[in-house]
């Protein structure tokens, strides 16, 4: 399929979800934490999400059915790989010459074998992308597979945690992955991360060693943030979904913040990603200060200002039940000021007699990774002007 085919194709799908929901941009945006213009792009197919998670949501929103899913998601991946830039060809050395071999004369016996010599390089070669500094406390063994899980049916979620972690591992990791020691039991619940989200979709700082290229739209930060090896300044905010895997229901007992690496704050300049940033709703969330030696997440009220008198999303307490009917929606906002820090959320959970915990890092399966921005150069990008320009001290960053 052409790739202006199939993005159109996976654009029409999306118009057709909203026009059957009727609902206007704005209102469906509030609902899956997305802004109105960033849903218009997906309906005009101007973007396509780097998740599929975001559509997904929709998709049960606007009430369509399994079958309806399954061809979206199709959808979304055909488009999403139409997206996806075409792998430059390798330029640099020139071909070697041809060679012939004497036909008389014997051939030599075979000798260790010589790196070829490199052939003049065309110009300066681009820079390799950046490293991550190294910390130290380095954890082995860490989960890397890739979850696509599927997004529930996002319902706010908050409550009081108990206690969070310190800087040594839990006892329980993945189901079944701690060598030397008895299986933990399957959890009977699914889970979908998102972790490269923007305050109110459009502020964040992010910390780089170089200048960067202009912001992305915040469908698109997880790919620009890789791509320069950038590391969230300040603060990390991360969106759980929650679903049990079948009827009986399972109770969410607590949410715990499991600190796997520390290390002094990154001296890399930050980089404000807003241009003039507002928001109607806050939802209730969880609130974690990794800068304390035994980090706990806290539940704060949120705000929804999108009707004509705002009104308070007062915090809930644990726990909670869910089910495949029934998900939940959980909002964390880490921040931190003196660590380079890398750390984990594990979450706890009872069903039908039986009790287990299962570690949730971001999309990858890799640790979540915060570093204080304070007393960091900042810099806001001009769109007139087209470049990065020196702002105040974001302070922590957001």
């Amino acid at each position: 399929m052409p790739k202006d085919a199939a993005v159109e194709e996976f654009a029409g799908l999306v118009r057709a979800l909203k026009a059957r929901d009727g609902r206007s941009y704005e209102a469906l945006g509030r609902r899956l934490s997305v802004s109105a213009s960033t849903l218009h792009r997906y309906c005009s197919g101007a973007t396509v999400p780097e998740e599929f998670a975001v559509v997904d949501r929709l998709a049960l929103l606007c009430g369509a059915d399994e079958e309806e899913r399954r061809a979206l998601e199709a959808a979304w991946a055909r488009a999403d790989d139409a997206r996806r830039p075409p792998v430059p060809e390798p330029r640099g050395e020139p071909a070697p010459e041809a060679r012939t071999e004497p036909t008389a004369a014997p051939r030599p016996e075979p000798g260790p074998e010589r790196a070829p010599s490199p052939g003049p390089a065309p110009g300066p070669s681009p820079e390799p992308a950046p490293e991550l500094d190294p910390v130290h406390a380095r954890v082995p063994d860490l989960p890397s597979e890739r979850r696509r899980r599927r997004w529930g049916w996002p319902g706010v979620l908050g409550g009081a945690l108990a206690v969070a972690g310190t800087l040594a591992l839990g006892a329980v990791l993945l189901p079944g992955k701690a060598p030397g020691r008895p299986a933990a039991p399957p959890a009977p619940l699914t889970w979908t991360v998102a972790s490269d989200l923007w305050e109110n979709g459009c502020g964040h700082t992010y910390l780089a060693r170089r200048t960067p290229p202009p912001p992305p739209e915040a469908a698109d930060a997880r790919r620009w943030a890789a791509a320069q090896g950038a590391v969230d300044g300040g603060k990390t905010l991360v969106r759980v979904s929650v679903q049990g895997k079948g009827t009986a229901a399972v109770v969410l007992q607590a949410l715990h913040v499991r600190v796997v690496e520390r290390g002094a704050p990154l001296p890399w300049t930050a980089y404000r990603m807003d241009d003039g940033c507002g928001g109607a709703v806050t939802p209730r969330r969880f609130e974690v200060d990794l800068d304390r030696p035994r980090p706990v997440a806290r539940a704060r009220d949120g705000y929804d200002a999108s009707g004509q008198e705002g009104r308070t999303l007062p915090a809930v307490s644990f726990p909670y039940a869910v089910s495949v009917g029934e998900p939940e929606e959980l909002l964390v906002s880490a921040g931190t000021a003196r660590c380079d820090c890398r750390w984990y959320l594990e979450l706890e959970w009872s069903s039908e007699g039986r009790r287990g915990t299962v570690r949730i890092g971001d999309e990858d399966g890799a640790p979540f990774r915060t570093s204080g921005a304070k007393g960091r150069p900042v810099y806001g990008y001009d769109s007139a002007g087209r470049a990065w320009i020196t702002g105040e001290d974001s302070g922590q960053g957001g």
